[in-house]
């Protein structure tokens, strides 16, 4: 270490030594900006799953519906311990499958070839919760949620989402569409 580095980090540390003996020290919460990239890059080198190319708005939205399919799981099991076939069948159905549903996890999907698909498997195996429910048989609809959870996990086992701006969504979607037809 080069003396004037030495000299500077005992100054330093000498001077924090010093401190007020009742002073508490501040804690340092760095601004978004300092954080800007932390670990980003390097997350995203670890983590090997597909990105899903979404814009800002489309990734949030997306955020937004997983929480709730959660929320809806939470209530099939609530219901399920009660034998609220009722209740079951409600929360399974809005997790299941829709023609807005499609159509929504088909936009999402634009830029990932197998993605909306995948997604897709998932709404289609919630939907036999809610018809298992119409029987009333709780082992049945349990075995189903079951079945429907196992595609959450695959999903998000292969696929993670990727913030792209326009430029990039634009010509990501264009490429995959050429692709396809």
């Amino acid at each position: 270490m080069k003396r004037s580095t030495l000299a500077f980090v005992v100054s330093l540390l000498f001077l924090v030594g010093c401190g007020h003996p009742d002073a508490r020290p501040v804690p340092y919460v760095p601004t978004r900006e300092a954080t800007a990239g932390w670990g980003t890059a390097a997350l995203d080198e670890l983590d090997t799953r597909t990105p899903v190319p979404l814009l800002p708005t489309m990734a949030n939205h997306q955020k937004q519906n997983m929480r709730d399919h959660l929320v809806a799981v939470q209530e099939i099991v609530q219901a399920a311990a009660t034998n609220d076939f009722d209740a079951i069948e409600k929360a399974a159905k809005r997790i299941g499958y829709s023609d807005g549903m499609g159509q929504m996890c088909t936009h999402m999907g634009a830029g990932a070839p197998g993605f909306t698909e995948q997604s897709l498997r998932f709404h289609r195996t919630a939907d036999r919760i809610a018809q298992a429910a119409r029987t009333k048989q709780r082992a049945k609809v349990l075995d189903e949620l079951g079945t429907t959870l196992q595609t959450c996990t695959a999903c998000h086992a292969v696929w993670k989402q990727r913030v792209v701006d326009d430029l990039a969504w634009q010509q990501v979607t264009a490429a995959h569409s050429t692709k396809a037809n």
